[in-house]
């Protein structure tokens, strides 16, 4: 790759070794050794446990049915991109009901069915980015839409496995702009929220798992703007996802205190781990800071020494209307010893799910 600007110190390192690839299928959430995706709007599984099977594929899950033309559209990658077709989030909760974002609306499997079914339709904006689980049973998720007016802002919850949804915590018109994400922290039995997008709207929260208490930890400027943020023992991995600065990793220990880790060749709005190692992914969205035209993978074993592990060129087709360039990193938990990432809007790996074995070099 020409673009490597995260610097690596000389040990340890990480490498990927490729196991397998699905074309068609973005990865969505790990439930421990049990890899979840989508084709379209069918929800598959991959058992990977204890090392994968090449020789047994993806089994079906459940499913919604969305309106007619997007059965059409979202068999075709480029119209599938064009309409941002299929689950784009899903939560699994311990009894396995799922929960999952589709265009404008929230859906909910309940345990024993197939089928998904509309428990939320959602109002502003298309869907969330992401919907959250808590030990409790309780779903979150925040809302996502363009608001320049600067209208209020609400987080909802679901406190009945995902049947029906109500306002958990509203964010004052002015105070941002609008909900990126919202991160489990099972060291910290807390949510960490993420908000953006300029200046004093761009916010990392820290709450209680009920949202009954809810302070802000870093305000203030774009390099707390994020979408991607990964707890670990000690604290927070954060990767901003700004096109006006120079966009990098933090590590903020339990006391608040901020460190930057790792540069990046531009925003990140996606973030995993897999054992001790911690991976980011990059999107391309250039801007007069961000020229980079790679969508890259960016990991470190010990969250100090960090480097480039794979990368892919963005395709020639407009951003505007087939999407940045990127690379989805699926959330839950992975008991696993497997890295998963979709590449979309790039060369060769247009809506491919990569699977690697992640080793230290």
């Amino acid at each position: 790759m020409a673009e490597t600007p995260v610097v690596a110190s000389a040990s340890p390192y990480l490498k990927l070794r490729k196991v397998a690839a699905y074309r068609g299928i973005r990865a969505l959430v790990w439930d421990r050794e049990v890899l979840y995706g989508s084709r379209g709007y069918e929800i598959v599984r991959l058992r990977v446990s204890p090392q994968i099977d090449t020789g047994v594929g993806w089994e079906a899950a459940a499913r919604f049915g969305p309106v007619w033309w997007r059965n059409l559209t979202s068999r075709i990658v480029l119209s599938y991109r064009l309409v941002r077709d299929g689950f784009h989030a899903l939560a699994i909760l311990d009894d396995q009901t799922m929960v999952g974002a589709v265009p404008g609306a929230l859906v909910t499997r309940t345990p024993g069915s197939d089928e998904f079914h509309v428990t939320h339709q959602v109002r502003r904006g298309t869907r969330p980015l992401h919907v959250t689980a808590v030990p409790s049973g309780s779903i979150y998720w925040g809302e996502y839409f363009d608001n320049r007016e600067r209208a209020e802002v609400h987080i909802y919850v679901s406190t009945d496995r995902g049947r029906t949804w109500q306002i958990a915590y509203t964010f004052p018109g002015g105070s941002i702009r609008h909900v990126h994400n919202i991160v489990y922290d099972r060291w910290g039995d807390c949510l960490w929220i993420l908000t953006g997008d300029e200046g004093p709207e761009c916010k990392v929260l820290r709450a209680s798992s009920d949202l009954r208490s809810v302070e802000v930890v870093v305000a203030g400027n774009q390099q707390a703007r994020a979408v991607a943020a990964i707890p670990t023992q000690n604290g927070l991995y954060l990767a901003t996802d700004t096109p006006f600065e120079r966009n990098h990793v933090y590590r903020m220990d339990r006391e608040g205190n901020v460190e930057q880790v790792a540069d990046l060749a531009s925003s990140s709005i996606f973030g995993c781990r897999v054992g001790e190692a911690i991976v980011f992914s990059t999107m391309i969205e250039p801007s007069a800071v961000n020229t980079s035209r790679e969508v890259h993978l960016a990991g470190s074993r010990d969250g100090t020494n960090w480097q480039v592990l794979a990368g892919w060129k963005k395709d020639n087709l407009p951003m505007r209307y087939f999407q940045y360039g990127n690379a989805f990193l699926p959330d839950g938990e992975n008991s696993t010893r497997y890295l998963a990432a979709t590449t979309i809007a790039v060369e060769t790996d247009d809506l491919v799910t990569t699977l690697w074995e992640v080793e230290s070099a």
